[in-house]
């Protein structure tokens, strides 16, 4: 299964009721990979002829400063540490609202945090990919944005190597290495095996790219 044949699956969806906008999920545990795929598999479907733009459910993580009013800085990424409602609401904007641009947060990774309105989707766009860690996740709100979702794909890649990207990502963005090695540990992981233990309701497993 290679970026073409996942290209080819999404431009069968928006072929199939031209009318109608795709979403396309693609799920993992951190480090997997989402965010790579998510933007190879967007530029390929537009150069395919189908317009497509990456939404990340990043863009919904609560900033540095609501964490620190609900004490969750030190969990961060784990899944209350998100709007899920307000996830939620985009998609069924992007669902219903087609005839006008419709703008998304995005998520700076140098800043380690949220972009309002940073992303646009405009109405040629037929495809939009979004990525998160919960999008198959069992609580409330994220079985209603699992049923706006067309398909959900999850990316598959081994702990290991997993692991270590999640390491060389928390040293590259400010953390010495035994701190980001224990916020693996700590923090990641954790999520990790929430993410991990609802791979089986994917419409499809990928690997990671």
């Amino acid at each position: 299964m290679d970026l073409d044949d996942l290209a080819a699956r999404a431009a069968a969806l928006a072929e199939a009721d031209p009318a109608r906008r795709v979403l396309v999920g693609l799920v993992g545990a951190p480090g997997s990979g989402k965010s790579t795929l998510a933007r190879r598999l967007a530029n390929r479907l537009s150069a395919r002829g189908v317009p497509s733009v990456r939404v990340p459910m990043d863009g919904f993580h609560l900033a540095d400063v609501a964490l620190l009013e609900r004490g969750l800085l030190a969990r961060k990424g784990a899944v209350e540490t998100f709007d899920a409602h307000g996830y939620l609401a985009l998609l069924r904007r992007l669902r219903a609202e087609t005839d006008h641009d419709v703008l998304a947060p995005g998520f700076e990774r140098d800043l380690e945090q949220p972009l309002a309105a940073s992303i646009t989707i405009a109405p040629e766009h037929r495809v939009v990919v979004t990525e998160g860690n919960y999008l198959l996740d069992a609580d409330e709100p994220w079985p209603d944005v699992r049923r706006e979702l067309d398909a959900v794909w999850f990316v598959d890649l081994d702990d290991g190597r997993r692991r270590s990207r999640l390491v060389m990502r928390h040293v590259k963005h400010g953390k010495s290495r035994e701190d980001a090695q224990a916020w693996v540990d700590d923090v990641d992981e954790p999520n990790a095996r929430r993410v991990l233990a609802r791979r089986d309701q994917a419409d499809l497993v990928v690997p990671s790219p």
